[in-house]
């Protein structure tokens, strides 16, 4: 469900988001491990993540379609202390997004679109974005507002809402675009929600079943599905539910408890950015029908994995649900994240090379070490643990850092102070302390985070940088 709908680990990203923010539980399940020197270590690094309560989940590892590395670590279901197996099924999140693209691609090779095509054409209510591409959207260049900042201020919570209330929104409140068609790229979710209902009006078929005939039954994905547990509730087999470690209880609980993560709830109908759910095998099934005619001839499939782009022909990294670089020692890569609820996502296609990285979780706070499997996979050694010191601040300058900073449209982090403590809190997510390491760098002790506040000439805090996962994100201060 990489942009909150759909990320967390102390935080929770964007519903099927791109980010992945302060990302745990007894070992469990089964390992087929390959003579390879390299993999005990791998299995080494997530079962210390295990035991330091920072991972929980399932992860495959396969060359040229064989696993090498199948483990499951932990709960499926805290409460009832069920483990986690191969067939556990995970939400996706904004994993979701190559399989809504396929979809896009799978309906223009049978001539029932185009990538050209106007959104009016399927969309017609929403005729003040005229302009706006079916390529758009699968790009991210639609500059389309995030629906999630829309529904936030306008929905009726006690509600869920859906792909059609999405639009009804639309045309009601017609909010401005940020950008012309083609002028940048910015993530969108609201964009490949949209698609979702161009698949439907395109398809004559509900997106689910749409994607159900086309992709899961072909391919055998026997345990994969759409899936909207709230608005659409429904038995599934070894589903892997997601749960969020609550300090006050020193215990998980599911994160449907949690009254500052409802949005889980009222944004639960809405499919396309998210909601497809399956298990890491049937994932396994799906990349490695990319490599061949089985739903798409080579032609049309290379598409897939050619980034967009802008106007002035600038080229942007996403291509059909897909983030695509050209690492030197690599080759080509596809990759993507996700982040829903508590549940955190991760699949790498290393695609010269056909390596594979699935990395499936479902509890919070967690850790996404998808860049230390690679480096494992390779032979290259994982840095040194970094040994942080905390230090005491006096409470005037720990007050000049309270307030609220905006990492993305509808996700922003809280910043608070109780006692001699500053806390952070990230949209729908538990609250957690973070620690001085100096005057303006704070770190998590739950996840690999650090949090430094910038100032400008004045010396008043402005904005703030996140460090995560070798990443550096700017939240902006706007309380």
């Amino acid at each position: 469900m990489t942009a909150m709908k759909k990320n967390r680990s102390t935080f929770l990203s964007s519903r099927r988001g791109a980010l992945s923010l302060f990302m745990g539980l007894l070992m469990a399940g089964s390992s087929v491990l390959a003579q390879n020197a390299l993999l005990p270590q791998i299995d080494s690094m997530f079962t210390s993540l295990q035991e330091k309560n920072r991972f929980n989940g399932n992860v495959l590892i396969a060359e040229n379609g064989k696993p090498i590395f199948e483990k499951c670590y932990g709960f499926g279901n805290f409460a009832t202390k069920e483990l986690l197996t191969p067939e556990s099924v995970f939400e996706l999140a904004s994993c979701s997004k190559q399989f809504t693209a396929f979809a896009i691609a799978l309906l223009q090779h049978q001539k029932k679109l185009s990538y050209n095509d106007d959104i009016t054409r399927f969309i017609p209510e929403l005729s003040a974005y005229k302009g706006v591409t079916i390529d758009n959207l699968v790009h991210h260049t639609s500059g389309l507002p995030d629906y999630m900042v829309l529904f936030d201020s306008l929905w009726d919570k006690s509600k869920i809402a859906s792909n059609a209330d999405l639009v009804k929104l639309l045309v009601k409140y017609h909010p401005k675009q940020e950008f012309a068609p083609g002028a940048k790229y910015e993530y969108s979710n609201t964009g490949y929600a949209l698609l979702a209902t161009i698949i439907e009006k395109a398809s004559g078929k509900r997106y689910a079943d749409y994607l159900q005939q086309s992709i899961f039954k072909p391919l055998k994905m026997e345990h994969s599905l759409v899936y909207n547990r709230r608005y659409r509730p429904k038995k599934v087999n070894h589903y892997a539910y997601d749960f969020v470690y609550d300090p006050g209880k020193a215990d998980y609980v599911q994160i449907d408890s949690i009254p500052e993560a409802n949005m889980v709830y009222w944004l639960d109908g809405i499919s396309g950015d998210g909601t497809v759910n399956t298990t890491a095998r049937d994932l396994l099934l799906w990349d490695q029908a990319l490599y061949t005619d089985k739903l798409l001839p080579a032609a049309e499939r290379a598409v897939l994995f050619t980034p967009g782009k802008l106007k002035d022909g600038t080229a942007t990294d996403y291509a059909f649900g897909w983030m695509v670089e050209n690492n030197p020692e690599i080759g080509k890569m596809a990759l993507h994240t996700g982040g829903w609820g508590a549940y955190r996502t991760f699949i790498e296609r290393d695609m010269d090379k056909n390596k594979t990285v699935i990395i499936l979780q479902n509890a919070d706070p967690a850790t996404m070490p998808g860049k230390a499997v690679r480096s494992l996979l390779y032979g290259k050694p994982l840095p040194p643990p970094v040994v942080r010191k905390e230090m005491a601040l006096d409470n005037q300058v720990l007050d000049q850092y309270i307030g609220e900073y905006e990492l993305e449209p509808g996700f922003s982090i809280v910043v608070t102070r109780e006692g001699n403590q500053l806390y952070t809190q990230a949209t729908g997510q538990s609250k957690f302390p973070v620690f001085a390491e100096t005057e303006r760098k704070f770190f998590l002790k739950v996840a690999e985070a650090q949090l430094e506040f910038m100032k400008d000439d004045a010396g008043k805090v402005t904005h703030a940088l996140l460090y995560q996962g070798g990443a550096t994100m700017n939240a902006k201060k706007i309380k």
